[in-house]
């Protein structure tokens, strides 16, 4: 299994959004990285990831999981562009700031901290034990 980080704006796509669209899940569109694209093509089932807040709130308030791998983004007509569905899992009962990630220095080297721009990021096993530790979900799911 892997793990990973998506950002969303949560006036576009908030949790709130994601949790309402229960087991069905939804497609992670309109990703227009490169680099986040080839890091959902390397996605399987049941990979989980960490959905946080953007722009508004910094913060990681849930966990989702692959539940299609990747296809083409329906909301382009570009080839070149493909996305992963995923559904949510739980709440994060301790939402995790982007200010304690980066005062933790045990996450000193993870992607949200060192590519902070980059929608779609790969998440190390250690890192995600400590982010799910420090919100409140220990064991981690």
């Amino acid at each position: 299994m892997a793990y990973w980080l998506f950002k969303s704006e949560p006036f576009k796509w908030s949790w709130k959004m994601q949790k309402n669209k229960g087991a069905e899940g939804e497609q992670w569109d309109g990703v227009r990285n490169y680099q986040a694209r080839n890091n959902m093509r390397a996605m399987k089932i049941g990979d989980k990831g960490f959905f946080y807040h953007s722009n508004e709130g910094l913060e990681i308030v849930g966990i989702v999981e692959v539940c299609k791998t990747a296809h083409h983004d329906s909301t382009t007509d570009d080839p070149r562009w493909e996305c992963v569905d995923i559904r949510a899992v739980c709440d994060m009962p301790k939402p995790v700031t982007l200010k304690a990630v980066k005062a933790n220095p045990k996450l000193a080297n993870m992607s949200l901290v060192t590519s902070m721009r980059l929608s779609v990021q790969p998440v190390r096993e250690d890192e995600w034990q400590e982010v799910c530790r420090m919100g409140g979900l220990s064991p981690a799911p």
